[in-house]
């Protein structure tokens, strides 16, 4: 084995290939090292690249493991820290291993040989090599080196020295490059060669394929430009007034009462497109712009329904109820009729799903004879959803907005904005700023959409909102709006709908005739009860829908003119009862006493259970209630410790008894402060063993001195209980004014006693 140490020099990229010379420049200490030690000692260096050239101490796993024997030729100092030095190759060589000895690296390196190779094949490979730089357009037109490989080829040059000088001159890559020197076979070497002659010829052929196709388009679009150019000029010596589309846009510029900034914008646009051939992506843009800018109205407007009669039966035939929307609509109205303009305001309807915010919005565009447009504003993240896209970006388009006017068609449309509260921010913007400029009447008259980038006046829109919650809804957006709150349906307000509304609808929709389906009103009222549970009517419309398509098939298959449908029909197509709407106790008993619940579903009635056993004075809540819920139950047991001599309580039964505090339907979670009053009582009856009366029911928030809060939803609670056949409900007197929205039928049923204490509330509830 051939095996030497000698000093190492590592090159930035550059191979010294045997029998070939290297100029390489020579600036870190270690090389200058290197090389000054081996001129003075008269010796070969071994020349090995670094496989990436940033690495500015190159390890011994930053450099490649082969390399080339080298003498020095020549060299010179240029600076104090820079030499320029000449290399011969000599043979390549495998590094066995690394050390370093005065500041200079050595290597102990074993010298390779060539492996025997078959003469013949090596002839083939030759003369292939030859064939292919002596044809290739490549090598012929651009390079000077060639036609010197060629020379020295046919004088002799050996198989050897041609593999070598190849990859030194041609290979561009360092990978393919050190692949090369690596290969102890010379045949594989000039395969290697041959490979790289072979991939420049297909890179070659690619590239004139894509230049020719280039060539051509371009040669296409100036022919176009100039048939389109001479077309035109014949057309205007004929004087032919047909024209393209495009002449159709200015004709419509000019003659129609665009604003003048409109006018003047337009025809800069026209005169660009004009300009250019009309295949260049650019000319697509600019017409795309000037569709959307002449396409969204600029002066047409609709004209008002002025008469108030009309407008309220319009209102009326369309919803039942509501009579606060329906009002705040006439309003607006009588103020126009009256004031000859009016800045439309922003309405934002805020309530449950499905009580009907975004019929009404249409009822409202058909009241008031507008044309009606909408869009969702659900999960809307992008500020550009809004404003829309500048011009510069590939498929920019308008924002919502300006997209809604140009299907309105007019400047005054009804546009419902649904789901404000559902907007979402993140690193694209926040909508919700955007949106100020929209519905603030001090900015929409001039609001700016990034596309059409002139200012556009929204100031005649009567806007429209909805939202499920008041609470998300931004701030600054929440004070542009005037709220107007739909607030869950009562069962009859839903009987009303259903009758009215929800059967008509589906008879037509599914081909039955009144005479055919009959649902009395009691049933009705069932289904509200027992199948439903929401605020709206949704789920309603979707029974009623079922029912309808069972009749349908009921009447064609048993051949049967006319369905009435009772309660066993109803269970039988339906199946068995959903809900179960809470009923109120049977007779009177100690520790329960009934609570009313509200929700987004409407008004519910719920018992709570108190029970107390021999303990340490633990409190146990159960029924999977919310933190504000056990916080008054905690006020409630503090309240009565602190008035035990009141209620004529031992205060050590609190120091010897646990006591258990449970509301059923524990899987179905309830929070809310409306039950301290219920809590207390149910407390202080289990304690004194004192029935409560089953035919009462309470809500109100207590606080630790036993006053009682006002709380909200109470005509819901109102209607669960007339339902559930309660006759007396305790109410906080804060709450007084709120009876002005329970239905009179209620109040006639109902015994409402308001109070402001809870020894006011004890001495009404217990049974005496």
């Amino acid at each position: 084995m051939n095996k030497r140490i000698i000093p190492l020099l590592c090159t930035r990229g550059a191979i010294v290939f045997p029998n070939q010379d290297l100029t390489v420049e020579v600036g870190r200490m270690a090389s200058i090292n290197a090389v000054e030690y081996a001129n003075r000692e008269n010796l070969p260096l071994f020349v090995v690249s670094q496989k990436t050239i940033d690495v500015e101490q190159p390890g011994e796993d930053d450099i490649f493991n082969y390399g080339t024997l080298s003498t020095i030729k020549n060299f010179r100092r240029k600076e104090e820290n820079h030499l320029r030095v000449v290399f011969q190759g000599e043979r390549v060589g495998r590094i066995l291993r690394h050390f370093s000895e005065n500041d200079v690296n050595f290597v102990e390196v074993e010298l390779l040989e060539d492996e025997p190779s078959n003469s013949e094949d090596i002839d083939v490979l030759v003369r292939r090599i030859i064939t292919e730089l002596s044809t290739s357009p490549r090598f012929t037109n651009t390079n000077a080196n060639v036609f010197k490989l060629i020379e020295r080829l046919k004088s002799g040059l050996s198989p050897y020295d041609l593999a070598y000088t190849y990859a030194q001159f041609f290979i561009p890559t360092l990978e393919e490059k050190e692949k090369i020197l690596e290969q102890t076979s010379l045949s594989e070497r000039l395969i290697l060669v041959l490979e790289a002659i072979y991939r420049f010829k297909e890179i070659d052929k690619i590239e004139e394929r894509i230049n020719n196709v280039v060539k051509e388009r371009i040669e296409e679009g100036q022919k176009e430009y100039y048939l389109r150019e001479k077309l035109k000029a014949i057309k205007d010596e004929l004087n032919d007034g047909g024209g393209s589309d495009i002449d159709d846009l200015k004709e419509k510029v000019l003659n129609e009462p665009y604003p003048d900034n409109i006018k003047n914008k337009a025809l800069e646009e026209f005169k660009r497109y004009d300009m250019m051939p009309q295949s260049s992506s650019e000319a697509v843009v600019i017409r795309n712009y000037l569709d959307w800018l002449l396409g969204i109205p600029w002066y047409q407007k609709s004209n008002d329904n002025e008469d108030l009669d009309l407008a309220a039966k319009i209102l009326d035939e369309d919803h039942y109820g509501l009579k606060k929307v329906k009002e705040r609509i006439l309003e607006y109205l009588a103020v126009k009729q009256m004031t000859h303009s009016l800045k439309s305001p922003i309405i934002c309807l805020v309530g449950p799903p499905g009580v009907g915010k975004t019929s009404l919005a249409r009822s409202i565009a058909r009241a008031l004879d507008r044309h009606f447009v909408k869009i969702s504003l659900g999960g809307v993240r992008d500020e550009a959803e809004i404003r829309g896209h500048r011009r510069t970006y590939i498929g920019s388009m308008p924002g919502r907005i300006i997209q809604g006017m140009k299907k309105a068609e007019v400047l005054n449309p009804v546009f419902l904005i649904d789901e404000i509260d559902k907007m979402a921010s993140d690193y694209k913007g926040d909508p919700a700023s955007a949106m100020l400029e929209v519905l603030d009447p001090e900015q929409n008259s001039g609001f700016s959409d990034h596309y059409i980038e002139e200012p556009y006046d929204l100031s005649d829109v009567l806007f429209i909102a909805t939202a499920n919650y008041i609470e998300n809804i931004p701030a600054a957006l929440l004070d542009r709006l005037e709220i107007i709150n739909l607030s869950s349906y009562t069962e009859i307000e839903k009987m009303h709908i259903a009758i009215e509304h929800l059967i008509p609808k589906q008879l037509k929709a599914n081909g039955l005739k009144s005479s055919q389906f009959h649902l009395d009103d009691d049933m009705i009222l069932y289904l509200i009860r027992h199948y439903t549970r929401e605020a709206g009517v949704r789920q309603l419309e979707r029974v009623i829908a079922t029912l309808c398509r069972k009749t349908v098939l009921a009447i064609l298959k048993d051949k049967k003119r006319t369905i009435k449908i009772g309660k066993k029909k109803i269970n039988e197509w339906l199946g068995h009862e959903y809900y179960d709407y809470g009923n109120k106790e049977k007779k009177d008993q100690i520790g329960v006493v009934t609570g009313l619940a509200y929700s987004s579903f409407g008004g519910d009635i719920l018992a709570i259970e108190v029970n107390y056993f021999a303990g340490k004075g633990d409190l146990i809540v159960t029924g999977q209630l919310g933190d504000v819920m056990k916080e008054s139950a905690k006020i409630a047991l503090d309240y009565i410790k602190a008035n035990a001599d009141k209620y004529k309580i031992n205060p050590e039964f609190f120091e010897k008894h646990d006591i258990h505090i449970h509301v059923p339907e524990g899987a179905v979670p309830k929070d809310g402060p409306s039950a301290g009053v219920t809590l207390t009582t149910a407390l202080v009856s289990a304690i004194t063993q004192t029935p409560v009366k089953a035919d009462l029911a309470m809500t109100g928030e207590v606080t630790l001195r036993g006053n009682v809060l006002p709380i909200g939803g109470l005509k819901e609670k109102s209607l669960a209980a007339h339902r559930s056949g309660i006759d007396t409900i305790i109410f906080p007197k804060g709450n007084i004014k709120d009876l002005e929205d329970v239905p009179e039928e209620v109040k006639d049923a109902v015994h409402f006693i308001p109070v402001e204490q809870v020894d006011q509330v004890i001495k009404e509830a217990f049974v005496r």
